[in-house]
């Protein structure tokens, strides 16, 4: 084998394979270190830009979600509210049927007029109750709320029901049993019939805000699921070959110098000529 002092060819090449070896155990220790195959632009571009994207997605998702939730809380004050109403006509119904008996008279109607009185305001403080982060679905001149329900910003509009106007203004003062026949056939039957066609209305807006968040939140999982694979590392697999390059390293780091090693070779042969001609020499003066 040729032996130049200009370069050292075995020392370049095992020099090279340890960098290679090297790169290959920061990238290994990268992974182990974040956690991810595709940790950054740097590692896969494409990939990491992918990713990118589906993290968008799901944090809008989050988003939505958060949004979606603060309408459903609204939407159950509601639904409990206009269920308090409901609950309330039927007493109140009850009291309307024995003020329009005629034969109900002095203390016991005074009474029962005391009882609608009382049941007429709890209806007014069921609607006025019905606040939730400053939004009334059943007040007087209270305004519809639309909602965006993907990512996609597709927009969900919940119909406001006005029970002050349609409701409360019916339930008038009473005086005698002919006034209480008479709000019997006509605004109480009306007002009836206006709150359960709002509870309705809320009972499936609730449904669908409820069934919206539960499909975006199965779409934020699966969209997790397919960047995991995207870009996750393979703990195990990384792990075990952490430990293979680490053998290989110390190995590249050995031959690396044995080869720096084959110069002293021709200083060797150097210093065996040197010897050699100076016990020639010595030879010579004896003689």
């Amino acid at each position: 084998m040729a032996i130049s002092v200009n370069f050292n060819d075995g020392a370049a090449v095992a020099l090279s394979a340890l960098n290679y070896t090297n790169t290959q155990l920061l990238r290994v220790q990268k992974q182990i270190s974040t956690g991810y195959r595709v940790a950054d632009a740097l590692d896969n571009g494409a990939v990491f830009s992918i990713a990118q994207s589906l993290r968008s997605d799901v944090a809008a998702l989050s988003a939505v979600n958060g949004q979606l939730g603060a309408v459903n809380g609204l939407l159950q004050v509601t639904n409990s509210a206009a269920t308090g109403v409901s609950n309330t006509l039927i007493s109140i119904r009850s009291v309307l049927q024995q003020l329009a008996d005629s034969n109900v008279t002095g203390s016991a109607r005074t009474l029962l007029n005391a009882q609608y009185s009382s049941l007429s305001a709890s209806v007014n403080n069921y609607i006025s109750g019905a606040t939730y982060n400053s939004r009334n679905l059943i007040s007087a001149n209270s305004q519809n709320v639309s909602v965006i329900q993907d990512v996609s910003a597709n927009q969900y509009s919940i119909s406001a029901q006005d029970l002050n106007t349609n409701v409360t203004s019916l339930l008038t003062a009473v005086s005698d049993s002919t006034g209480a026949a008479a709000l019997l056939t006509n605004g109480f039957l009306s007002a009836q019939n206006f709150v359960g066609t709002a509870l309705n209305s809320f009972s499936a807006s609730s449904q669908f805000i409820s069934n919206q968040i539960t499909f975006n939140s199965a779409k934020s999982d699966a969209t997790n699921t397919g960047l995991g694979a995207l870009v996750d590392a393979d703990l195990a697999k990384a792990s075990a070959l952490l430990e293979s390059l680490k053998v290989k390293q110390q190995l590249g780091v050995q031959a690396l110098g044995i080869a720096n090693q084959t110069p002293q070779v021709l200083l060797g042969l150097f210093s065996i000529s040197s010897t050699k001609s100076s016990s020639s020499q010595t030879q010579t003066g004896l003689q």
